[in-house]
């Protein structure tokens, strides 16, 4: 079949335009918008799509560009100027422009984003460091998942979590003031006091000397009821040794008030954080009924040289000389000169030692027998704490099997003191003797645990103490000068700290381990009542039942003398 003849050459239709589509063929109407603006019509009787219309109105003679700038002077005469200073920054101006930071909320817009503040995962008993970075330096919480982030300028941590994750709220653990990221405003709300309040708990003096006077209950954020100073601490892993002590020392008033009221900014970390372990511990608007020593323990196992930490389990009484010893350096105490810290002032006492050498002609059973003749030594010490030491355990029960758990008075241990018992010592036979005036807290270390090349014993013996009026003028020597002849020197129990040992199995070749359970009864002055406090769990206690379990240490509080002078 013969090709179709083209109408027209290839050649004559190649300079030609192609067809127009018929949406191009439609004319723009303006709307009635368009011209309530004041927009000629005339000028804008059609939108040129393509150059197509722009050649048809050229062959109509109409004067295209002349329409356009027209327009364009219509719409630059109807639309507002800018300022000078952007016309001017306009050539420079990036195109990543950086928005300004808000020193302020808007009008009418103060409590923006505080509705998203979670205050039941908020804790900030653990240690202020980055989530990220591991700094401690400008930290901020998160007030809305808890974290710690570091700084809240354009390139933080703290101003990426906002942008990433949607949190807004932040406070800074150091000022206690709250920010909204990734805007940068300080909030400044009555409604936030309750979280500044819970990051650094202050009383004042008055609600201080209250503490002990009045019955106080409060309720946390889940609505159980807990005591203020009455509360658990939680043992990480292995930290019960430490939790023990720290709620003793806590619970001794002058030692207490000093850290709750006294401006402790300018001390070294040690006694910043025990300042606030105390002073989360006498929380009276706490948000949980429970504190975590996270915070110092990691300044302790730092400061020990991992000695102390959370992980391994050690010996309170190791813990509380090392303890005491930096806390009375921290605070610009001297290793020689008595009395330059709190620590000393209620702690420490003094003690007189009298010892004479063991010559060899004495006999078995005068070796501990002070000889007229010899030379005996007389020299004066200061203590911290007073060690007593436990007779021997029985090996065998009696007949009558009353040695199943021997038990012990309080003041025969004591008598150690009492500057007639000679104890030995290596090629030496002592004695000791307290001296006035004695200090208003006695420590007392009741020796369980002793230790050679081969095995580690404990002496379960049960040491029976009076909780009130412990009279301590037979151990003291006498001096008319500071105290009377004859009347007694009353101390009454403030704390005690004791030991349980658990058995629990092993796969070691014994079989069973002892595990050791340390606890302690503390007094709740208010109510003249004794709660025992192990780890979490805070019990009432029977006063009549605190000496049946093994006492390791003891703190006694020296009574005031209420007998007021009077003139002869």
């Amino acid at each position: 079949m013969a090709k179709r003849r083209a109408e027209e050459p290839l050649e004559e239709l190649a300079y030609r335009d192609s067809p127009s589509s018929k949406k191009v063929r439609v004319e723009f109407v303006p709307d009635e918008s368009t011209r309530s603006n004041g927009f000629s019509t005339s000028s804008a009787a059609r939108i040129p799509i393509n150059g197509y219309e722009f050649e048809e109105d050229e062959r109509n003679g109409k004067d295209i560009l002349a329409a356009a700038d027209q327009l364009e002077k219509e719409l630059q005469e109807a639309a507002p100027s800018p300022p000078s200073s952007e016309i001017e920054n306009e050539g420079t101006q990036s195109a990543f422009v950086t928005h300004s930071r808000q020193n302020a909320p808007v009008e009418g817009y103060t409590d923006l984003y505080l509705d998203t503040i979670n205050r039941s995962v908020l804790d900030f008993d653990f240690e202020k460091l980055c989530s990220v970075t591991l700094s401690n330096i400008n930290v901020y919480a998160c007030l809305v998942c808890g974290k710690y982030f570091q700084g809240r300028g354009p390139k933080s941590q703290a101003y990426f979590h906002a942008l990433e994750i949607g949190h807004h709220a932040y406070v800074n653990m150091q000022t206690k003031r709250v920010y909204v990221l990734p805007e940068g405003y300080e909030v400044k709300s009555k409604s936030l006091d309750d979280i500044k309040f819970v990051v650094d708990p202050r009383l004042s003096k008055e609600e201080v000397a209250r503490l002990d006077k009045e019955v106080k209950e409060a309720f946390d954020l889940g609505g159980r009821k807990y005591r203020p100073g009455f509360v658990g601490m939680n043992n990480i892993k292995a930290n019960d040794y430490f939790n023990v002590v720290i709620q003793a020392l806590a619970h001794i008033p002058p030692l207490r008030n000093f850290l709750m009221l006294e401006d402790l900014s300018e001390k070294p970390e040690l006694i910043q954080r025990f300042s606030v372990l105390v002073r989360k511990i006498w929380n009276i608007r706490a948000f949980k009924s429970h504190v975590s020593p996270h915070e110092l323990l990691q300044q302790v196992s730092r400061q020990s040289q991992k000695k102390f930490d959370l992980l391994h389990q050690s010996d309170p009484v190791d813990f509380l000389n090392w303890f005491m010893n930096n806390v009375h350096l921290a605070l610009g105490g001297s290793k020689t000169k008595p009395g330059t810290s709190i620590i000393h002032k209620i702690f420490q006492g003094r003690l007189k030692v009298e010892s004479q050498k063991i010559t060899a002609k004495a006999d078995a059973g005068d070796r501990l027998r002070f000889e007229e003749a010899a030379e005996v030594l007389v020299d004066t010490s200061r203590y911290l704490m007073l060690t007593l030491d436990l007779p021997a355990a029985p090996l065998f029960q009696d007949e009558l099997d009353k040695n199943i758990i021997p038990q012990v008075p309080l003041t025969s241990i004591l008598a150690k003191y009492d500057g007639l018992k000679a104890q030995e010592h290596l090629n030496m036979r002592k004695r000791y003797r307290l001296l006035h005036p004695l200090p208003p807290y006695l420590l007392f270390h009741i020796k369980r645990f002793s230790k050679n090349k081969f095995v580690s014993e404990r002496n379960p013996t049960i040491v029976i103490f009076p909780v009130r009026s412990l009279d301590m003028s037979p151990y003291v020597e006498p001096n008319p000068s500071l105290h009377s002849p004859g009347e007694p020197i009353w101390y009454d129990l403030v704390a005690n700290v004791t030991h349980e040992a658990v058995r629990t199995r092993d796969d070691s070749v014994e079989g069973e381990a002892e595990k050791k359970v340390w606890r302690v009864q503390v007094r709740d002055r208010a109510r003249d009542e004794w709660l025992e406090i192990q780890d979490l769990f805070v019990e009432r206690v029977a006063t009549e039942t605190l000496f049946t379990k093994e006492s390791y240490l003891m703190v006694w509080e020296r009574r005031r003398n209420t007998k007021k002078k009077t003139g002869g």
